[in-house]
């Protein structure tokens, strides 16, 4: 039988890749509680998120200004306009602000009492919205057990279908996924791709419990979708080398783990392709075989 290098990463619990999804930079994850936060014009949205009122707007954009600029601030402009009306609003700046100073547990708890707050007001999709949240500073913080739950609590509050429900059940999948419920995880993550089909992160992620549960005709054909929509992406390039060496594609994974090394050659994924580069056989060199 042909050998291939030994990918320890493939037959043992780490996997670069999926590190790299669940372990966000603190510069991505505060980009995305930015989006997320940021008060949005009151015409619809495609994404079925909802606007904040002209009457909270102004203060909202405020309180999260300070916490850019210093999360201590946006704590306190928080605290204060929370106790002058600033109604469920004032909770989910403090939770940003928490969650921008990287202190998850505090963020936890202000998203989920703002997300309690806006259903005792029947904003419910605003709930869901605030759960959700709670979710992902769960999932920051290291606790995939609360991440679930607080992702489950967003899915109750009946998110219309599109982007944002596609969004919560992707996240919902890399908590269950770090919980090791591989099946559970595939459930959410046929929804998210069915429900948020551009997001490359579900496609990635998909391929990923794919390769790894041996369905490598559904890995090669996600891993594909994943690349392209995001092919500058150093993740996605090293699962695709990571497919295609199982496959016995021994020239897609050298191009692919290279792409990865040339994207982000520091991180864990540019790391883990380099060192798979090193045990992968010279071009046009004979591999050996096991007895």
């Amino acid at each position: 039988m042909p050998f291939f290098l030994p990918l320890l990463f493939l037959a043992q619990g780490y996997d670069p890749e999926i590190e790299a999804v669940m372990n966000r930079s603190r510069k991505e994850k505060q980009e995305a509680a930015a989006a997320a936060a940021a008060p949005k014009p009151a015409a619809a949205r495609e994404d079925g998120r909802i606007p904040v009122p002209a009457k909270y707007a102004a203060p909202f954009q405020a309180c999260l200004d300070q916490a850019i600029e210093a999360p201590d601030a946006g704590v306190a402009f928080a605290q204060k306009w929370r106790i002058d009306g600033g109604s469920f609003y004032a909770r989910h700046c403090m939770g940003f602000a928490y969650a921008r100073a990287e202190r998850w547990g505090p963020a936890i708890v202000a998203f989920e009492q703002a997300a309690e707050e806006a259903e005792r007001s029947a904003e419910m999709a605003q709930s869901a919205r605030l759960w959700a949240q709670a979710g992902n500073a769960a999932l920051a913080s290291g606790d995939p057990t609360k991440a679930r739950q607080d992702f489950d609590a967003a899915l109750a509050r009946g998110l219309p279908d599109g982007l944002e429900k596609g969004e919560v059940h992707l996240d919902r999948a890399r908590a269950l996924v770090a919980l090791g419920d591989t099946a559970a995880a595939q459930e959410s993550l046929d929804v998210a791709l069915a429900q948020a089909p551009r997001d490359p992160l579900g496609w990635l992620l998909s391929a990923t419990l794919a390769r790894r549960s041996g369905e490598m005709a559904l890995a090669q054909a996600h891993i594909a979708r994943a690349v392209q929509l995001s092919p500058d992406d150093a993740s996605v390039a090293l699962e695709e080398g990571n497919i295609a060496v199982l496959t016995q594609h021994d020239d897609v994974a050298r191009a692919a783990w290279q792409r990865a090394v040339r994207l982000a050659p520091t991180t864990a994924a540019g790391k883990a392709a380099a060192d798979n580069l090193s045990r992968l056989p010279a071009a046009g060199a004979v591999k050996p075989t096991l007895n």
